[in-house]
Parts: C-alpha cells; sequence; structure tokens
C-alpha cells in the first residue's frame, strides 16, 4: 500500500510540474520546426543515448568486479539496455536501477554483491557530475545573470560534492562501530569499495575518463536535439546548463524525470537569458529520445531469458 502511494505521489508531481512547464509552450510551434533533418538529428541522439548506454556498461563492469558481482560485457549491456526501459515506467529516473539489480542477483552474483555494485556505480556517477559541475562554475556564474539562479546553482552542486565526499570518507575512517552497526554496516562496505575503484591505480584513469563521457554524452544528445529544432542556443551553453538538470532530475520524486526535467529546464534556460520555452521544447524532445531508447530496451526485456524464466516461475508457483 505504501509503494502504491507513494508511485501515486510521484505521478501526480509529475503531472503538475509538466502542467506547470507546458501551460505557456506551443506544441503547435513545436511541431511545424520538426522535418527530415529533425528526423536525422533525433536518430543520431538515440544512437548516441545507446554509445552512452554502453560507456556506462564499461563502468559498472569495472565497478562490480570491485563488488564481487562481475558481468560479461554482453549480459552488463543486455541488463543496462533492460534498465532503460524501466528507467521510463517505474517511479524516478532511476527506477531501471532496481531492476538491474534484480538481474544480477538472479544470475548467481547474490544480493548484496548486486545491491553494492548499483549502489556505488550510482554513487561515483553523481560525484563525477558533481565534479563537472563545480568545474564549470566560473563559465555557469557568467552565463547566469541572475543572482538566486547562482546560488541555487552553487548550493545544489557544493551539496551534492559534500555528500558524495562525506560518502567517501566513511570508507576510510578507523572507527570499527561503522562496520558493525546495522545502520552505517553497508553504506561503509559500499564506501570502501568505491574508494578502491575511485583512487586505485588500476581503476582511476579509466573511472575518470568513463564516468566524465557519461555525461558529456548527455549534453551531445541535447546538442542533437538543439539541432533538430534549430533552437538558437549554443553548444557551450548546452554544456553549462544540461548537468545541472540532469542532477536535479535524479532526485525520486517523479516518473522518469518527466515534469521535474522540464520545470528545471526552463527555470535554468530562463536564469541564462534565453527563452523559457525553448527550454522546455528541448527538454521534451530530449525525454523523448531517452523514451524510445527505453522503448527499445523494452524489447529487449520482452525477449530475454530473464523475462521467459520470471514468467515461467509465475506460471508454476503454487496458488
Amino acid at each position: 500500500m505504501r509503494r502504491i502511494l507513494l508511485s501515486a505521489i510521484k505521478i501526480l508531481v509529475s503531472g503538475a510540474l509538466l502542467y506547470l512547464a507546458l501551460r505557456k509552450a506551443s506544441f503547435a510551434d513545436l511541431a511545424s520546426r520538426l522535418d527530415l533533418t529533425s528526423a536525422a538529428w533525433l536518430f543520431v541522439a538515440v544512437a548516441v543515448v545507446f554509445l552512452q548506454i554502453f560507456v556506462g556498461v564499461l563502468r559498472w563492469r569495472i565497478v562490480s568486479v570491485e563488488a564481487g558481482a562481475p558481468l560479461p560485457l554482453r549480459q552488463a549491456m543486455r541488463y543496462n539496455v533492460i534498465g532503460t526501459f524501466f528507467n521510463q515506467t517505474l517511479p524516478s529516473s532511476i527506477g531501471g536501477d532496481a531492476v538491474r539489480l534484480w538481474l544480477v542477483a538472479r544470475s548467481g552474483a547474490g544480493w548484496r554483491a548486486a545491491t553494492y555494485s548499483i549502489f556505488v556505480d550510482r554513487a561515483v556517477g553523481l560525484i563525477a557530475l558533481a565534479i563537472m559541475i563545480v568545474a564549470s562554475l566560473p563559465w555557469s556564474s557568467h552565463l547566469i545573470a541572475d543572482a538566486y539562479g547562482r546560488s541555487a546553482l552553487t548550493l545544489l552542486d557544493f551539496a551534492a560534492l559534500a555528500g558524495g565526499a562525506g560518502f567517501l570518507v566513511i570508507g576510510v575512517l578507523p572507527w570499527p562501530w561503522l562496520k558493525k552497526w546495522w545502520a552505517t554496516h553497508h553504506i561503509h562496505a559500499c564506501s570502501v569499495i568505491a574508494n578502491r575503484v575511485i583512487f586505485s591505480a588500476r581503476n582511476e584513469p579509466a573511472i575518470v575518463i568513463l564516468s566524465f563521457l557519461i555525461h558529456i554524452l548527455a549534453v551531445v544528445i541535447a546538442w542533437c536535439v538543439v539541432q533538430s529544432i534549430s533552437a538558437p542556443v549554443a553548444f557551450e551553453q548546452t554544456f553549462l546548463l544540461i548537468p545541472p538538470v540532469m542532477l536535479i532530475t535524479m532526485l525520486p520524486i517523479s516518473i522518469a524525470g518527466w515534469g521535474v526535467r522540464e520545470a528545471t529546464m526552463g527555470l535554468a534556460f530562463g536564469y541564462a537569458g534565453l527563452v523559457t520555452n525553448e527550454g522546455v521544447n528541448i527538454s521534451l524532445l530530449f525525454g523523448a529520445v531517452y523514451f524510445v531508447a527505453g522503448a527499445i530496451g523494452g524489447l529487449v526485456w520482452i525477449f530475454s531469458a530473464e523475462k521467459a524464466a520470471k514468467d515461467t516461475e509465475q506460471i508454476e508457483a503454487p496458488e
């Protein structure tokens, strides 16, 4: 009952934020700007999404080895593609993580190793995103003329960075109770794995490159969307505005980030002196690109051995 209630709340949040973001949007204007050239750019954007997924797989495999849940490349790719489908259908923009966890655990890795691999992979990505935004703050502050907008961006990013740093510090603290107390035991174990992933000489170069590349590819996807409707937005503006929007979209308060992304994108464009409606248009098409990728992931799930096994278990389960 509680899960149903939370899902209902997130649906309402998505609906409310979408209404607020779209109430002044002109769908007729957006539709008139879509043509064969737009389709080509959007096709490229979908292709880049799958490149982003593959890069994410390479990072996840490094993390999963350290977490005790090693995965073959093809299997990890299939799980990540399936995860894109559930990212579009489960509450929050990270709903696919729960499905990836279930798939890894069922593959024989065990629930603990599976959970650690997913959690640490997500934490590493969040830390990289926060660092990327902090590094671009001098240029972002110049782009965003509104003082409240600059303050909000700075506060949000440093909060994310502080959370990531605090998470890593837990793994190096010498206090024995961190390993034994039920409330900190698993967080400590994940932090130890994250430190091993990020700071080991064997993993650090690949983890750094892959983590930043994932977020840069998100910017490239948004840039393809910008080109598809010939929006008056420069690449450097896209590079500075998309990462903070992605950070906020990770909040698990909506369905697949819908509503949160549109409201945040419109607000970010407004603070940057750009046309608010263009931000909403770009966000809608950005979401549509991931929706198409998610639909392909749904087909992979439908024809996967894991779904067939799940259906068989349900049929054979005693009433």
